[in-house]
């Protein structure tokens, strides 16, 4: 990596780090206003059944997300087992929740998938077409939530709008080289497409998996929002979350942390009508169930940082190439 690339590395890492802070910081001031005896009071209203089906239900969508990525590679005729793509995947989750930026969970699963023998320019290619069919389950969520946003067009002059809006002080260079990455994106996009373009089957497949991991998450909002007393259809809670989704694939901060439960809480409770403390208490709980959801993952993921730092310096190329901003629910 040239001293320009190390640069640009550099600072897309400060200004993530600097906006988890701010992000962290913001959170931690709402939760002082509401109040702790308030989400105290939302959070009573679980018991260990639903608590207990909410974290099952996300099992269930890590199992799918492993399942959509070996989906892909075993069309590809790499040989790779079903229980080392789910090894892997977790590995992934679990680094994208708790390493540095550097070391995100894309790399971690190119790392683990070469480990396995499998074919590192296939492997590239299998972790771009599958956070494409990730994006684009969601993508089909999100009229719900424009329909939503829409009927309420005075949500700009809100405070809470401000995790929203962050973009607007972004410079011109900061969004020249997101247009630069998002042309690399739509190239490596054609070039991998084009192991599967004759696939349509394993593709439907991989997309029918994303859809189990997107009713996974749907269902335990449902469930968590339920519980606390607060009336929401299905359709808004999916078409809330994937605006939710979009919005914290921007590189603002590391995974999402706290931009993501600023953006639920801002969202939920200011377009469909809920409490705010139910908006914020849930985003809490579904952001502690993912990540213990991914703890299955710090049993293999020693082993593929290794692996990753030792990979040829043609696939660290690639690995920079990844597309960013890894959702944080995925």
């Amino acid at each position: 990596m040239n001293n320009r690339s190390k640069g640009k590395t550099r600072r897309s890492t400060i200004i993530r780090v600097l906006g988890t802070l701010i992000a962290i910081a913001l959170l931690i001031y709402l939760l002082n206003q509401m109040g702790w005896e308030e989400i105290q009071k939302a959070f009573s209203k679980l018991n260990f059944f639903q608590l207990g089906l909410s974290f099952g239900l996300i099992i269930i969508s890590r199992f799918a997300v492993s399942a959509r990525w070996y989906v892909l590679l075993h069309s590809a005729e790499m040989r790779i087992s079903y229980s080392q793509s789910a090894r892997i995947t977790f590995a992934g989750l679990f680094a994208s929740n708790f390493l540095p930026t550097t070391i995100g969970g894309d790399v971690v699963r190119l790392a683990g998938a070469v480990q396995s023998k499998v074919d590192p320019a296939t492997s590239t290619a299998s972790l771009v077409v599958d956070r494409l069919i990730g994006m684009a389950g969601m993508f089909i969520a999100l009229p719900f939530g424009i329909v939503s946003l829409l009927a309420h067009q005075t949500f700009l002059t809100m405070p809470l709008s401000m995790p929203l809006i962050m973009a607007a002080g972004i410079s011109k260079e900061w969004w020249s080289n997101i247009w630069s990455k998002s042309k690399q994106f739509v190239f490596e996009i054609f070039i991998a497409g084009k192991i599967w373009v004759g696939k349509p089957g394993a593709l439907l497949l991989s997309f029918v998996f994303t859809l189990i991991h997107m009713l996974g998450i749907f269902l335990t909002i449902d469930i968590l929002l339920t519980a606390m007393g607060e009336d929401i259809s299905f359709l808004t809670i999916s078409g809330l979350y994937s605006l939710v989704y979009f919005i914290t694939l921007l590189p603002f901060t590391i995974n999402g942390y706290g931009l993501q439960e600023l953006s639920i809480t801002f969202l939920f409770h200011n377009l469909s009508g809920i409490s705010i403390e139910s908006a914020l208490t849930m985003s809490i709980i579904l952001r502690t169930l993912v990540i213990l959801a991914s703890l299955p993952g710090a049993f293999f993921v020693g082993d593929m940082i290794s692996a990753a730092g030792a990979l040829p310096a043609s696939n660290q190329g690639q690995k920079e190439e990844l597309p960013e901003g890894k959702p944080p629910v995925q």
